[in-house]
């Protein structure tokens, strides 16, 4: 079994280290612990970490092991203060994992852009790319394309004719945008597939006849899609992703849909076309959408569900079809009971 260690491998992450107790303390948006003046050079696990990392104890699961580490200060919450163990600073907090994205931040900062068009990069003649971002090597740049300010383009990436790009975002190798309008600060992982024709057509005496897919994809701010996931334009209007919504790899998103705000949806969910997904809606792994349903704010949908008819506000829901997780869950509990009177 491999041995724990520290994280932030710096053959692929640069570190800005070390940092005074001070510095951590304020990234983490806690209280300066009073005491000696420390140092620290990195972060690691509560296993792996030795008297210069900062380390993290997220959840109650991980009270054995910070009773044991050799953290020279570690994240914790209020109710796990009391198992730091001597020597050890303890950093407290109402939230240590949000706490934690900070602190990697601050040893490990979001690589910084390097304006300029690479000498293999096709650009057309009349796109737009601000003098602050930075095209990859073999990127297509299309015309009529606009880039924003401090936007990076990976290679092989392919924005296509008329996509406008807000500042600040990433787009991933090999993903290709089509037909889209991104805000600011989106981030599109490699593979990507963003504004082709949806899955549109209808049945004549002669076969399928495709429909004209004659809308856009509108991605809003702070967005993330994953790699490999494909989001159709819209047929008849836009197909939406709200502001802050995290998508994970390998999810298809259909013609006309709309996803609220700070949505998450775990990978390979098929959402249909039409369907309407309000404002933090959480969606794990598999589930499948028919299409034209609507789902209603703050709704949480289990992995491999069927979402086949609309779910009001709230609603907790598994299974295929999906249906209120305490319905779901009190069947099987009398299946396996009938089971059991059944063998004996």
């Amino acid at each position: 079994m491999a041995q724990p260690t520290r994280v932030g491998n710096p053959r692929f992450f640069t570190c800005t280290g070390p940092h005074g107790i001070a510095a951590v303390a304020s990234a983490a948006g806690c209280e300066t612990p009073t005491g000696p003046r420390m140092l620290f050079t990195g972060l690691a696990s509560l296993e792996a970490a030795g008297p210069d990392d900062i380390s993290l104890a997220g959840t109650s699961r991980h009270t054995a092991l910070l009773r044991e580490t050799r953290a020279g200060a570690v994240l914790v919450a209020p109710d796990m203060q009391a198992s730091v163990p001597a020597g050890c600073v303890a950093l407290v907090m109402a939230n240590p994992i949000a706490a934690w994205a900070q602190v990697a931040l601050l040893f490990h900062p979001t690589q910084s852009v390097h304006p300029g068009i690479h000498r293999s990069a096709a650009v057309a003649d009349d796109a737009a790319v601000d003098p602050t971002a930075e095209i990859g090597p073999q990127a297509v740049i299309e015309a009529g394309a606009i880039i924003g300010p401090r936007c990076r383009i990976g290679p092989g990436a392919v924005i296509g004719e008329g996509v406008t790009l807000g500042p600040d975002c990433r787009i991933g190798a090999q993903a290709s945008l089509s037909h889209a309008i991104l805000g600011a600060r989106v981030y599109i992982y490699p593979g990507a597939r963003i504004g082709q024709e949806g899955f549109g057509f209808t049945i004549t005496p002669r076969g399928f006849q495709t429909v004209p897919q004659l809308g856009l994809v509108i991605v809003e701010d702070d967005v993330e899609v994953g790699a490999n996931t494909t989001i159709d334009r819209g047929s008849m209007r836009d197909t939406v992703i709200g502001a802050g919504t995290r998508l994970d790899n390998l999810v298809q998103i259909a013609h006309n849909v709309h996803i609220g705000r700070h949505c998450a949806i775990a990978a390979l969910t098929g959402i249909s076309g039409s369907v309407e997904i309000e404002d933090f809606v959480a969606v794990g792994g598999q589930v499948g959408f028919a299409e034209h349903v609507h789902v209603g704010t703050r709704t949480r949908i289990g992995a491999q569900s069927g979402v086949m008819s609309n779910l009001e506000p709230g609603s907790v829901v598994v299974g295929s079809p999906a249906r209120p997780s305490r319905e779901v869950f009190r069947e099987v509990a009398t299946l396996r009971k009938l089971a059991r009177g059944a063998r004996a």
